[in-house]
């Protein structure tokens, strides 16, 4: 059985599905993986490294029309029309804005797995892509911060004088909010954190950050551990509550985000017309719309004396670590699919595990999933 790793071609791609660490875990399952020429080169694994480690560096229409294909981003149609009848996709695929890609996929007759539909389960955390990619995010969001900020984070004391530390507020107590809380904390910031699901507030507490509650009437709490939309009424009342705490920080870093829907509006104009000159907000909802209406997507602009940065896609600028957790996650989770019977390595029944049996959105030629 093949595993092939073609090389990313969406615009500013620089992850790759398959490291040479798991290049050799597949070989010692008795896989044979074929990657693409210079299929790494952006997350600085060489194609000496995957020879070296068993890999066979082929041509694109090799990579592609392999028995499994691993990818980081969807597959183009013309990268789907190069794969094979029967064979296996393991990749994120834009869901909540289809493009006809997964009607494309099952007319070619291609199972395809989509890594964001893994269930949060204990037992999935190996596999959970969307978790190891939030974290590098909200790192690096923190990080980006600090560049673009013309002031010391901590506090600091010099011959010269002293300077404040700076107030830093995260907004949406996930994955990567959390991450950046942890970041900024230890960059020596005075930290807030602020999430519509009160059951977060011990994380951000245990992080050293302080907590911004308001009574809005209603949780944010959705199912998944996800966020849910809050009511109209609801989201008025925290716009205008939120806004006036906003204007007391030097660093934002928002991460709020709604599963299928534009993400929510937390930084009003308002709200940056109060923050002081050179403040920064730093908006990782851009992809989505931005938590905050001066947002624009992959752009780095100055609103009201405000730095607001929209880039959206943070993992992109950490490509050989994010490669490295994202293809621990995807190793994790084929090995949910494969076991050796006789000597040789067989496919099991997707139906069996919920793991794959949630995640599968394309089966024997039809879609199997709905918003």
């Amino acid at each position: 059985m093949k595993v092939g790793i073609p090389k990313e071609i969406h615009p500013g791609a620089a992850r790759v599905a398959a490291t040479p660490d798991t290049v050799k875990k597949f070989n010692a399952k008795g896989l044979d993986v074929l990657v693409e020429k210079s299929a790494g080169i952006g997350s600085h694994f060489t194609d000496e490294a995957y020879l070296e480690a068993g890999a066979e560096m082929v041509d694109t229409a090799a990579a592609l029309g392999a028995d499994i294909v691993l990818k980081v981003h969807q597959p183009t149609h013309d990268e789907i029309s190069k794969m094979k009848k029967g064979a296996i996709l393991v990749s994120f695929l834009e869901l909540c804005h289809d493009d006809g890609t997964l009607r494309k996929l099952a007319e070619v007759g291609v199972d395809a797995f989509a890594l964001s539909m893994i269930p949060r389960i204990s037992r999935a955390q190996t596999m959970d892509a969307l978790s190891s990619q939030s974290n590098i995010a909200g790192y690096r969001a923190a990080l980006e911060a600090t560049t673009l900020y013309g002031r010391f984070m901590p506090m600091m004391m010099t011959s010269a004088g002293s300077a404040k530390p700076a107030k830093v507020c995260v907004l949406g107590a996930g994955v990567a909010g959390l991450q950046a809380i942890a970041t900024a904390r230890r960059l020596g910031a005075q930290v807030y954190g602020y999430d519509i699901r009160p059951e977060v507030k011990e994380q951000v507490l245990s992080l050293g950050a302080r907590f911004i509650e308001f009574d809005l009437g209603e949780s944010g709490e959705g199912s998944g551990g996800y966020a849910k939309q809050l009511s109209e009424e609801a989201q008025k009342k925290e716009k205008s509550l939120l806004t006036e705490e906003l204007k007391k920080m030097d660093i934002i870093i928002s991460t709020a985000l709604v599963p299928c829907m534009a993400a929510p509006t937390l930084i009003t104009e308002e709200a940056v017309k109060g923050m002081h000159q050179g403040s920064v907000i730093i908006d990782m909802a851009a992809a989505t719309g931005g938590n905050c209406p001066l947002t624009e997507a992959d752009k780095t602009v100055i609103k009201h004396g405000v730095i607001i940065c929209g880039i959206t896609n943070f993992p992109e600028l950490m490509p050989s670590d994010a490669s490295s957790f994202y293809a621990r996650n995807l190793f994790n989770f084929l090995s949910l699919l494969l076991e050796e019977q006789d000597g040789q390595i067989k496919l099991k029944d997707y139906f069996e595990d919920e793991i794959t049996a949630s995640s599968l959105v394309t089966h024997e030629s039809k879609v199997r999933f709905e918003l």
